[in-house]
C-alpha cells in the first residue's frame, strides 16, 4: 500500500492500521514522490489526499491511475461531497473516505475499493476472451482420410457438389481442366522429345508421366472439372444421391468443354511457334505421338483407356485423403507418372496430342512420319479409331474399378449391415388381447 497524504499523523495512523491488516505500507507527504514510487514499484493499493500543495489530489489520481492501472486507488478528502466523488471516480479512483476516519471506516473503503478493482479487471478479461474468441478461427484437422471416409466424402458431397453445381460454372471449370492437362501434354512432350535416344526409352518414359502430371495437379488444387475424374460420380450415383441422368447430363458438358479447352491450348502451341524448337524436332516429335495414338487398334485403346483412368481416378481418390497441398501432390504424381510411363491412354490429353499433330501437320506442313500413311492422321480416325475407345476405357477404369469399387466395399456393406442390424432389433409394440 501507497499512502500520500500532507498531514503526519493520517500518514502515521494510516501505516498502524493496515500494518495490522497485513499490508507493505509506505508513506509519502510528497504527490511528486508517489508518483516517482509507483514508476518503479507496483501497489495493490494507493490512498490520496484531495488537499495538497505541491498539486491537487485530483491531477494526482488521473496520474496514478495511468502510471499504475493495476493499483486500487481510494481518494482522502476533508471536504466530501457528490460532485467530489463523482469527480475522482472519473479521474481513475474507486472509492473515497471522508477525514475523520475511523480504523473500521477505512479499512471498510479500502476493501470495497479492492473487490471494485478486481471485478473492473475481470470484467476486462472476459471481454478480452470474447474478442480473442470472436477473431479466432477453427483450426482443421490435419490428419489425413481412411479409405472409408474418402468413399463416404464422393459420395455424399464431391458427386453431389458437382452435380448440382450451376451449369456455366461447370462449363468454364470444363474449359480450364481440358486447358490444364494441355499444358501437362505440352510439358511432357518438350522436355521428352529427344531424350529417348540420350537416356533411353525407360526414363524417358518416367520423365514423361513425371511432367505430364502438372495437368493434372492443376485440376485438383486449382480446382476444374475433368471428364475422367468426374466418372467418380457414379459412387453419388449408386448411393442415390443424384440420377444416372443428371450424371450423364455433367459428364457430356464436361466432356464437351475439355475438348474446347484442350484445342485451344493445342493452337497455342501450334502458333506460338514452339514447334520449332530442336529445329523442328519438336514439332516432328508430336506429330509422330499424334499418328502413333490414332492409328491405335480398338481393343488396345481400350485397354489402354482402362488402365489410364484407374490411375487418374485414384490420384483424385488419394487427393482426397489429404488435408495439405503437398500431400495432394505426392497423392498425384506417383499413379500420373505410372499411367503416363507404362503408355495408357488418356482421353482428354488425347484432344490435345492428335489435333496438335493435325494442325501441324495441316497447317505447317510438318510431314507425315516414315512408316505412316499420311491419310491415317484425321479428324475421323482421331475421333473414331481413338477417342471413341479410349473414353469407353476410362469410363470403365474410372467408374467400374475405382468408383464401383469403393463403393460396393464400403458404401453398400455399411448399408447392408445397417439394415441387418434393423432386421434383428427386437421390436416393442402392444400386443391386443383377442
Amino acid at each position: 500500500m501507497l499512502v500520500v497524504d500532507d498531514e503526519s499523523v493520517v500518514l502515521e495512523s494510516c501505516r498502524r492500521i493496515f500494518s495490522e491488516q497485513g499490508f507493505d505500507v509506505r508513506t509519502t507527504s510528497s504527490p511528486r514522490e508517489a508518483i516517482g514510487l509507483v514508476t518503479g514499484s507496483r501497489y495493490d493499493v494507493i490512498l490520496c489526499d484531495w488537499k495538497m500543495p505541491e498539486m491537487d489530489g485530483v491531477d494526482v489520481v488521473e496520474v496514478l491511475d495511468k502510471r499504475t492501472p493495476d493499483s486500487a486507488i481510494v481518494m482522502i478528502t476533508g471536504y466530501p461531497s457528490v460532485e467530489k466523488a463523482t469527480e475522482v471516480m472519473k479521474r481513475g479512483a474507486m472509492d473515497f473516505v471522508a477525514k475523520p476516519f475511523t480504523p473500521e471506516e477505512i479499512v471498510e473503503t479500502v476493501n470495497r475499493a479492492l473487490a471494485r478493482k478486481n471485478a473492473q479487471e475481470a470484467k476486462e478479461m472476459k471481454r478480452i476472451e470474447k474478442l480473442v474468441t470472436s477473431l479466432s478461427f477453427p483450426v482443421p484437422s490435419l490428419d489425413d482420410q481412411s479409405p472409408k471416409t474418402i468413399a463416404e466424402t464422393v459420395a455424399e458431397k464431391v458427386g453431389v457438389g458437382k452435380a448440382t453445381s450451376p451449369w456455366l460454372s461447370v462449363l468454364v471449370l470444363g474449359i480450364l481442366a481440358g486447358a490444364y492437362i494441355a499444358f501437362g501434354g505440352m510439358l511432357a512432350s518438350t522436355v521428352t522429345f529427344d531424350l529417348a535416344s540420350k537416356m533411353g526409352m525407360g526414363f524417358a518414359r518416367f520423365m514423361s508421366g513425371a511432367t505430364f502430371s502438372l495437368g493434372l495437379m492443376l485440376v485438383v488444387i486449382a480446382g476444374a472439372e475433368l471428364f475422367t475424374g468426374n466418372n467418380l460420380m457414379i459412387t453419388s450415383a449408386l448411393a442415390g444421391r443424384i440420377s444416372v441422368g443428371r450424371m450423364l447430363a455433367r459428364w457430356g458438358v464436361v466432356y464437351a468443354a475439355n475438348f474446347v479447352g484442350a484445342v485451344a491450348v493445342s493452337l497455342l502451341f501450334v502458333f506460338s511457334g514452339l514447334w520449332k524448337t530442336g529445329d523442328g524436332a519438336l514439332g516432328a516429335y508430336a506429330v509422330k505421338a499424334a499418328y502413333t495414338k490414332a492409328t491405335l487398334p480398338f481393343l488396345e485403346a481400350l485397354m489402354r483407356g482402362i488402365g489410364c483412368n484407374w490411375l487418374v481416378c485414384l490420384a483424385v481418390w488419394m487427393a482426397l485423403a489429404s488435408r495439405q497441398i503437398i500431400g495432394k501432390i505426392f497423392a498425384i504424381f506417383f499413379p500420373i507418372m505410372g499411367f503416363v510411363a507404362l503408355g495408357f491412354e488418356h482421353s482428354v490429353a488425347n484432344m490435345y496430342f492428335i489435333p496438335t499433330g493435325i494442325f501441324l501437320r495441316s497447317l505447317m506442313g510438318v510431314a507425315s512420319p516414315e512408316g505412316f500413311s499420311p491419310g491415317a492422321l484425321s479428324w475421323a480416325s482421331f475421333l473414331v479409331t481413338n477417342l471413341v475407345p479410349v473414353t469407353i476405357g476410362n469410363i470403365i477404369g474410372g467408374g467400374l474399378f475405382v468408383g464401383m469399387g469403393y463403393w460396393g466395399a464400403y458404401i453398400r456393406t455399411a448399408k447392408q449391415q445397417e439394415r441387418a442390424g434393423d432386421a434383428a432389433s427386437p421390436r416393442v409394440g402392444i400386443r391386443h388381447n383377442e
